[in-house]
């Protein structure tokens, strides 16, 4: 990569300072670093401003007289608050990662594991934010804000009382900033380059505290997606350049969020902890000041499941997902003494949003899995209904696509391929695999098996694995199996180093699904087509990218890119609608199951609001409002040492039930 300014200003700093003879050689080498950091942010705060200057439709600097006299400004206080007013600040939150964070980064390599909810998803904060109840907007960073659909603009007034964590005041300059940073080459993330070069075409700063943004197109969630925008904090970002990923690694970016994690609080490979601003600005804001409790949340790394349920048993865990049907029936049935004396409650909460597509995501750039015969072959030599009946014990409901759960958008008749031995051989004997070998695997006639390798990180999963490899080795396919920790099996996809991999992407709530990064070529090789269409032969697969596929279909590249321009509702349907019928064509995804709801085991000190969730809430704990009574804890723990029990709490909430 060509070399920055930055990078040249340090290294000729540098070379000059080492030049310069000094008896107090520590002095020397503290001014020498302050003196090249200074350059660097001279230099990189230099190339920011030229790419402003060098994009003059894109970067608007305006004043408040030009902002349009008859918009309509809204706070839509209407909404009802998020949280309970009988929440309780304070406490320690306890609970375990299965493998510790790669990294402190947000976005670029390694950056999207299991700890990021924690950095991001679930405590940061935009513009605005969707009710989770009614999807409306509701102020996160914006106070008001106003939408003007004729001519695809946001306007929104950033809250003045909005600080980073770090104490620095947030403006319209840190989201003027957001667009240089993830349009920068510097993060290694295609997706957000291409997201932030394609859908917006204008930011524009009036003063400090209001800006508007403008959308490519007009689309049904055209508000959503100016007002759902984050903040990047420029003044942290002095030193971007080519080792953004090293440089970056460790460091905690300032957040308008409650929690920040401290240097002292990193424990690598064994424990990190999040600890909750004591004068965070938004903690008397509504929609906030009743959540993100907990004073601490302290997460150890325990790796294996089963131990990490016999912490929480302990009470060393204060909380335990138990989505899978071994853990509710048998690990902590209802007839479980601490359950039945109140110590542990169970709970099931019923909630409507887009399903996670969990299923077997094949590579197509893999050698046999390019033909689509044997890839049609695996979808039928795959009994999701068994592991649905003997793994979930019936609980579960089948994936029909990977994109179920948007309404109208996903498609209303199109079925998963089902289960049928004597069709998945038809297939196979299409390929060239008609003869069985001794082992009963079916082999071509050079004598190659059909086997492949199908990995996971998700450890708790191993068993629905298990069932799909002794159900295939029926049609006489082999499936080896991998299981991978978590961080391992995310990097190793994301690499395209797999043949077939069985995990799922996280779902945000939006009107419909997103296509471009799973399907689009761009996001699967570096150049797939020649100019005249036809396959390129010397293209080479694209990493870091959502497309775990390698799907490549030109007339999928058309379809996304109308359906990424349209702005009519009925039409992008129809296209939706299209393009899932030609993914399910092309056979590179097998739909698994997907689960209607979330069950939690929890010791009786946490707790919940009335309703104990939402609507439109993904789990537990993504929303905060939970809290940890500490003076519970401490008659629970007393009780548990006196023999005192409670009533038992086994609680369904079903009134989101599909």
């Amino acid at each position: 990569m060509k070399k920055t300014l930055s990078t040249l200003l340090l290294a000729s700093l540098v070379l000059l300072l080492g030049g310069c003879g000094t008896s107090d050689s520590d002095g020397a080498a503290d001014a020498a670093a302050e003196a090249a950091a200074t350059a660097t942010a001279a230099a990189v705060n230099a190339e920011v401003e030229a790419f402003y200057a060098a994009n003059p439709d894109f970067f608007g600097f305006k004043t408040p007289a030009d902002l349009p006299p008859d918009l309509a400004w809204t706070s839509n206080d209407h909404l009802a608050e998020i949280g309970s007013p009988e929440a309780k600040k304070g406490g320690t939150q306890y609970g375990a990662l299965q493998d510790f964070p790669r990294t402190l980064r947000t976005v670029g390599p390694d950056s999207n594991g299991s700890f990021r909810p924690f950095l991001l998803d679930d405590v940061g904060m935009t513009l605005t934010h969707l009710h989770p109840e009614t999807l409306e907007l509701y102020p996160g960073l914006a106070e008001s804000w106003a939408v003007d659909w004729d001519n695809q603009t946001v306007y929104a007034k950033l809250d003045p009382a909005a600080t980073w964590s770090d104490g620095e005041p947030i403006t319209a300059d840190d989201y003027l900033f957001m667009f240089w940073f993830y349009r920068s080459p510097y993060i290694m993330a295609p997706w957000y380059n291409n997201f932030y070069s394609t859908t917006y075409t204008n930011i524009s700063r009036y003063d400090d505290h209001t800006i508007s943004i403008t959308m490519a197109e007009r689309k049904p969630d055209m508000d959503e997606r100016g007002l759902l925008l984050r903040p990047i904090p420029r003044h942290f970002y002095s030193e971007m350049g080519d080792d953004f990923s090293e440089r970056y690694q460790w460091a905690f970016e300032p957040t308008p969020g409650p929690y920040i994690v401290r240097d002292q609080d990193i424990r690598k490979g064994r424990s990190i902890a999040l600890t909750r601003q004591e004068n965070w600005w938004a903690r008397d804001k509504k929609h906030w000041r009743y959540r993100f409790n907990p004073d601490r949340i302290q997460l150890g790394v325990i790796r294996d499941t089963p131990k990490m349920f016999e912490a929480f048993k302990r009470g060393d865990i204060d909380q335990f997902g138990l989505n899978l049907a071994e853990y509710w029936y048998e690990k902590l049935p209802d007839s479980d003494p601490d359950v039945q004396a109140g110590y542990i409650h169970k709970v099931t909460f019923y909630n409507q949003r887009p399903r996670p597509p969990f299923g077997l995501w094949i590579n197509t750039a893999q050698p046999l899995l390019d033909n689509r015969d044997i890839r049609v072959g695996i979808a039928h030599a795959t009994n999701w209904d068994l592991v649905i009946e003997k793994f979930f014990r019936g609980d579960n409901e089948r994936l029909n696509t990977a994109n179920d759960g948007f309404g109208e958008y996903s498609h209303p008749t199109l079925k998963a391929r089902e289960f049928n031995i004597d069709r998945a051989q038809e297939y196979f004997a299409r390929a060239g695999f008609s003869r069985r070998g001794a082992d009963g695997i079916l082999v071509n006639e050079s004598g190659q098996k059909l086997s492949f390798t199908l990995s996971t990180g998700y450890e708790t999963m191993r068993d629905v694995l298990t069932i799909l490899r002794q159900e295939a080795a029926k049609a006489g396919l082999d499936l080896r199996l991998e299981i991978l920790d978590g961080t391992v099996g995310w990097k190793k996809v994301q690499e395209k180093q797999h043949d077939i991999s069985f995990t799922a992407f996280g779902r945000f709530l939006e009107e419909y699904p997103r296509f471009w990064e799973h399907y689009h070529s761009d996001n699967a090789w570096d150049r797939a087509f020649l100019d005249d269409g036809s396959v390129n032969p010397e293209r080479q697969p694209k990493t870091q990218t959502n497309n775990l596929e390698a799907f490549a279909l030109l007339e999928m590249d058309q379809l996304i890119e109308r359906y990424r321009a349209s702005t009519d509702r009925d039409e992008m349907i129809a296209l939706s609608h299209q393009m899932i019928e030609l993914h399910h064509e092309h056979a590179s995804f097998v739909p698994g199951f997907y689960q209607g709801f979330f069950r939690l085991g929890k010791w009786r000190w946490v707790r919940y609001p009335e309703g104990f969730s939402y609507r439109h809430s993904d789990g537990p704990g993504e929303l905060f409002v939970h809290w940890i009574d500490t003076a519970i804890k401490e008659e629970t723990q007393a009780a548990q040492r006196s023999g005192k029990t409670f009533e038992p709490v086994i609680e369904v909430y079903d009134q989101w039930a599909e």
